[in-house]
């Protein structure tokens, strides 16, 4: 300032020094000549001249330069006023109008602006505005921690309401089925009972607000001038972290519990099943109507920030999507018991339905891991139902009988494997999928469009020679061998036939009554009809065979002559009834469960023992005494409508 001083001190010179200046130029207008002396004199005073002119600028350029410092810190005073006026305040801005709002994202853009400005004149001047920057930016951080905690309330006091009302999520009574044990307990059971769990794909797709829609541009608002503050990572860090709880409380509303691998692999069957039904309703809402609607969300707070919103929807929800996971991941791991392979199809069914939904909400970089965890839960899951049905398989060929099956009927196993087979078929397309050799197996695709389950991944194979079906037949065959060798705990071989007859008999009209026609194929059917065909004739082979025997003539002549013997046909008469009475008492106890198939065994076995019968008294009726002969033809008939009924009768006494 010293400098300033001195001109001023010329400037109050400035006419007497225009005077002499004038008086020299007119001098010179005369003089063309001028002397060295003169010359040097008049130099000395151009350079004069000069310096007064430099320094006159400079001091110009400084005052300038104060009164630009001044504006700038007159304009940060009111900013400053703005910001802190609202930090003694306990309300919050957005709570007071949108004229409130509006000027305080003003004043902060203003300060934001202002900051820049001061860098940009502190690089140029060597930071001589070191004090006022620092100011500048501590406005700045304080405007954006308030800017923070509006934006957190906005999101938590502007949050939706989230229960679907045509949805129900909370416990049912079929929550307590247990899927495998009304496999085994009937024929028809299963049909009415376990049914697959699945609501229509048109409810569970459709997007609602999370978030009121009034207070988006206000969020959005706030989050572009955060991050042109240069606090971005503040701002997406509340955004994710008020989400997650509210994906929490969206769990909680789904009736997901935080469960441990751990806790899971602890439970109970019955409860571990309603676990499951409530996993597949629960995650097929989470992600089709939440998830859908949060990545909405997402996209409309911060979709104009480049990758932002992947990064904000990927860090904010896959937590909670991973919990989801992570159940699939406890049953994958549990033990292969063949009551869960239903449940564990039902849940490779889902997750591979929901597969594409989830790589198209996770397509970014941001989302890698959860496509890639979702891509390998789903293997797990579908090489643990193929472990559980070789498991099942295992369990089939190992089962051992210590005693016979009482009255020949169809063992409970044979019901047990036909159904759980039946029920299986509605999930044949799944079934090939998991059930594909190792070596055939290709790794599911990554590809956001395409599920690991495609619909035209068997065209062109014939259904009889899918995996599914070699399966099939190979089980089939493993049970077959395994009746065979139960049968042999049976002393009569009589029995034997029967009992492998009922079991042949109730697994051909399975197969041909059912689904399992189309897999196992016509030519499967009638083989196996032949072979309980084949076994009724062997059970009346043996039964009857050797008591019909008694009602030939050969051996009841007299010895030495062609006269019929009284005496040999008194005691084949009486060696048949015996016999008859004997079978009667004991197959009356047997059981051939198909009034069809019992009807049609009974009118074999008529036809035959009667015919036999009425042949062999009427052909001897004038050898045999009225009163040996102790059962007409029509007793006997009614007699044998008596057999297979399972209650053992006797006829002792009855004449």
């Amino acid at each position: 300032m010293g400098d300033c001083t001195a001109t001023a001190s010329v400037m109050e010179a400035e006419e007497e020094l225009i005077a002499a200046v004038q008086h020299i130029v007119k001098a010179l207008e005369t003089k063309i000549n001028l002397t060295d002396d003169a010359r040097k004199i008049l130099a000395n005073l151009g350079s004069q001249l000069t310096d007064i002119t430099r320094v006159s600028e400079s001091c110009n350029e400084e005052l300038e330069e104060h009164e630009g410092l001044h504006e700038i810190e007159e304009q940060l005073n009111k900013i400053q006023d703005k910001v802190m006026k609202w930090e003694n305040d306990q309300l919050m801005i957005w709570d007071c109008g949108p004229e409130e709002s509006y000027e305080y994202l003003k004043a902060v853009d203003e300060a934001r602006k202002l900051t820049e400005t001061l860098e940009s004149r502190s690089l140029n001047n060597g930071g001589e505005d070191t004090s006022l920057l620092r100011r500048a930016h501590d406005v700045l951080q304080t405007a954006m921690a308030r800017l923070e905690e509006e934006f957190r309330h906005l999101l938590v006091e502007n949050r939706q309401p989230f229960e679907p009302e045509h949805l129900s999520f909370r416990s049912s009574e079929d929550d307590i089925i247990d899927a495998g044990s009304v496999i085994s307990s009937g024929d028809d059971s299963i049909e009415d009972v376990v049914q697959r769990d699945s609501m229509a794909r048109s409810s569970e797709e459709y997007v609602i607000e999370l978030v009121h829609p009034d207070v988006i541009p206000d969020l959005k608002s706030i989050a572009h001038l955060m991050f042109d503050s240069s606090y971005g990572r503040e701002c997406s860090q509340v955004f994710v972290n008020v989400q997650k709880d509210a994906l929490d409380d969206c769990l909680f509303i789904l009736d997901v519990e935080k469960l441990s691998i751990e806790d899971v692999l602890k439970m109970e069957w019955n409860a571990l099943n309603s676990k499951i039904r409530r996993w597949m309703r629960a995650m097929k809402v989470f992600v089709r109507v939440y998830l859908a609607s949060e990545k909405l969300l997402t996209d409309q707070i911060f979709g104009e920030l480049e990758s932002v919103s992947s990064v904000c929807f990927a860090e904010s929800s896959k937590t909670a999507l991973l919990q989801l996971l992570n159940f699939c991941e406890a049953i994958a791991i549990g033990p292969h018991q063949p009551e869960k392979l239903i449940r564990i199809l039902d849940m490779y069914e889902v997750l591979a339905d929901l597969t594409p939904d989830i790589a198209a909400l996770y397509s970014d970089e941001a989302g890698t891991c959860v496509r890639n965890e979702c891509l390998d839960i789903l293997k797990r899951l579908g090489d643990c139902a193929k472990a559980t049905f070789l498991e099942f398989e295992n369990a089939v060929a190992s089962n051992v009988s210590a005693n016979a099956f009482p009255g020949g009927g169809v063992h409970h196993l044979t019901r047990y494997v036909m159904n759980y087979i039946k029920t299986l078929m509605d999930y044949s397309k799944t079934l090939d999928e998991v059930l594909k050799d190792q070596d055939n197996e290709s790794s599911p695709s990554v590809s956001p469009n395409m599920s690991p389950v495609s619909e035209d991944e068997n065209v062109g194979e014939s259904p009889s020679s899918s995996p599914m079906a070699l399966r099939f037949r190979s089980l089939i065959s493993i049970l077959e061998s395994n009746l065979d060798e139960k049968s042999k705990l049976y002393k009569d071989e009589s029995l034997q036939h029967l009992f492998l007859m009922n079991n042949i008999h109730y697994m051909a009209e399975k197969v041909k009554n059912s689904e399992l026609r189309t897999v196992l194929g016509d030519e499967w059917i009638r083989k196996h009809n032949g072979k309980f065909q084949q076994l009724a004739m062997n059970y009346e082979r043996a039964t009857w065979s050797s008591i019909l025997a008694l009602l030939k003539d050969e051996g009841i002549q007299n010895p030495g002559s062609n006269s019929i013997s009284r005496t040999i046909l008194k005691e084949r008469l009486q060696s048949f009834y015996l016999a008859f009475e004997e079978v009667y008492k004991s197959q009356t106890g047997w059981s051939v469960p198909d009034s069809q198939l019992r009807d049609d065994l009974r009118i074999s076995t008529s036809l035959r023992v009667i015919q036999a019968y009425r042949t062999f008294v009427g052909r001897h009726i004038n050898h045999i005494s009225e009163k040996h002969i102790k059962y007409t033809s029509d007793d006997l008939e009614v007699f044998l409508l008596d057999l297979f009924e399972g209650s053992q009768k006797s006829l002792h006494g009855k004449k």
